[in-house]
């Protein structure tokens, strides 16, 4: 079965990308019908919700906004877009005081009134807002609230299968979505469409993102010949929880704001190994902390689990307590006493860097297709600082929101959809029932160990090779591989399969991206080619789908408003 609706803008997601678009193309455009597709419940599913540490902006005596621009293209190794990264530092500062102004967000702030900013790794001044240590569900509560308030119209538990072009292949026209509750199709036709999916690297052993998260988006995009730039850049927060295997708690994160308030990190000797890495130990950057841990594990230096110590006691376990209470809270579930004991720790696959090419408006090369959030490419480069990720979302689908509803009047016309794109991607969306039934969760298995093993913290090129060659397998197995239950309603092991497709289809790319990529840059390091090359001559990732088969190449960074060697602030240019 399909059915067929229509909307003039339909936003794929609904985390703070997805919704602050809402909010915004509401604004602009009020007669306009918005539509929201999510794959989990509105407000309730996703990674914003889950974000703990902050929101990092210039707002406080002594920041800049060029100290926090240099601080995120220092950060992520001279391969972000600049105008991205300026329209991130900028509008971020009119963001904040709209989610407390207008959508109601209550941030801690300091006995003067000012908002408290906390320190946060790689940064060189402590902008993190915050509201405690579970920012995130903050943000996205009021958020929720106030879509509820507006006639936005919601299709929850709608999976997207395809983004669907024009009979002229030139253009967006809808997306192709499958009601997990019932099992049929829904096509959306749509005057603009906002991808914004989320990431969420859960194709790794050990990853932070919810369940939910498995790359649907950049699959999608890709199918429709879009390009990917930095899809190599899959960042590694170095504290995820190591609960052992038996739990999904393991690989959930324990906030960097536990290292930036002076948590230290001991390996299974005891010994606090940071400080013999980087000048500033525990509060280097997610990569330099990520690598050093994954260097103790290779070494075998580890805790009863594999992985390394976090240690807090010293800062004072009431202090501990109070100043992170829902992390204090979250070891505790799992038998670890994070105030005045020691908690198990292991790098685990955060925030994939990588995502669309796009402009500063949120437009793709897909005419009536706009991109934001963790979807879209360029803004973080080889690393993303944290605290810039939430506000990378809600910036950016702020943008798309009042981006679209201009684009819809400079384009008010439908357009008619190719028919035979939509009955091929209901076809190959069904195709497992049509296979015998297999063992999906092996195949999962096997996924989470190569990418782990071979495309993970630390890399080479055997490694890549055999990844390769193991993913191609995977895929192939998959394609063989069916169903056992012929019910398509709130079917669960389809949604599964669809999953891992979307899941192996994306870590293909990784693995081809990274093997591209001779230089260690950021996130992405290589044993075998451990220097960072040249900066003035950087050169991104991009790629492409061409005849099924993933092809990389390389383009030069356009160095827009600062040239490595250069910089933005007075007083390092008084002092050079």
């Amino acid at each position: 079965m399909l059915e067929r609706t229509k909307t003039d803008i339909l936003i794929l997601g609904s985390g703070g990308a997805g919704l602050f678009a809402a909010l915004h193309a509401y604004q602009a455009a009020p007669h306009a019908t918005i539509t929201i597709a999510t794959k989990g419940l509105l407000g309730k599913s996703g990674c914003t919700r889950m974000v703990q540490g902050g929101y990092n902006v210039a707002l406080h005596k002594g920041d800049s906004v060029e100290r926090h621009f240099m601080d995120t293209i220092e950060g992520g190794k001279w391969l972000p877009n600049q105008d991205l990264a300026w329209t991130l530092v900028t509008k971020a500062v009119e963001r904040v005081r709209e989610l407390e102004n207008e959508i109601g967000c209550f941030f801690d702030r300091n006995p003067d009134g000012s908002l408290h900013g906390k320190a946060f790794a790689g940064q060189t001044f402590d902008r993190t807002v915050h509201k405690g240590d579970l920012t995130g569900i903050e943000i996205i509560n009021r958020l929720m609230e106030q879509v509820w308030a507006r006639p936005i119209q919601r299709l929850e538990e709608h999976r997207a299968i395809a983004l669907i072009k024009d009979k002229a292949g030139e253009s967006i026209a809808g997306v192709l979505l499958l009601d997990v509750r019932t099992g049929t199709f829904r096509f959306v036709e749509a005057k603009a469409v906002l991808l914004a999916t989320g990431g969420g690297p859960t194709m790794y052993r050990y990853h932070t993102p919810s369940g939910d998260k498995s790359m649907d988006g950049l699959a999608m995009a890709l199918r429709a010949g879009l390009r990917l730039r930095d899809m190599e850049m899959v960042q590694f927060h170095p504290t995820g929880l190591l609960a052992g295997p038996d739990t999904r708690m393991t690989g959930t994160v324990l906030e960097e704001g536990l290292r930036g308030a002076g948590g230290h990190l001991l390996n299974g000797n005891m010994q606090r190994f940071m400080l013999h890495v980087d000048p500033k130990a525990e509060r280097a950057t997610r990569d330099k902390v990520s690598q050093a841990i994954y260097a103790e594990m290779r070494a075998g230096r580890t805790t009863p689990n594999g992985g390394v110590y976090i240690k807090m006691s010293h800062l004072g376990p009431d202090n501990v307590r109070k100043q992170f209470k829902g992390m204090v809270e979250r070891c505790a579930d799992c038998g670890f006493d994070l105030a005045g004991g020691l908690v198990e720790v292991v790098p685990t696959a955060h925030y994939l860097m990588g995502g669309v090419i796009c402009e500063t408006d949120t437009s793709t090369e897909l005419p009536g297709l706009f991109v934001a959030g963790e979807d879209a490419g360029g803004v973080h480069g080889a690393n993303r600082l944290g605290g810039n990720g939430v506000a990378n979302s809600t910036v950016f689908g702020g943008i798309a929101g009042d981006t679209m509803p201009g684009f819809i009047a400079r384009n008010p016309h439908w357009r008619e959809p190719d028919e035979d794109a939509i009955q091929a991607a209901m076809a190959r969306a069904v195709r497992p029932f049509e296979k015998r039934p297999g063992d999906l969760n092996r195949l999962r298995e096997r996924l989470l160990d190569v990418m782990w093993d071979d495309v993970g913290v630390i890399r080479n090129r055997a490694g890549l090779e055999r990844a390769i060659a193991a993913l191609d397998a995977i895929d192939e197995e998959l394609q063989a591989t069916g169903l056992r239950d012929g019910d398509r309603a709130f079917n669960l092991t389809w949604q599964d399969w669809l999953n891992l497709e979307s899941q192996i289809t994306v870590s293909k790319v990784i693995a081809r991206a990274a093997l591209r990529r001779e230089n260690s840059r950021g996130a992405h390091y290589r044993e075998d080619f451990p220097d960072e090359g040249d900066l003035a001559t950087s050169t991104y990732t991009v790629a492409s789908l061409r005849d099924g088969q993933v092809e990389v190449t390389d383009e030069p960074v356009a160095f827009t408003i600062v040239r490595p060697g250069e910089t933005l602030l007075e007083e390092m240019r008084a002092a050079e």
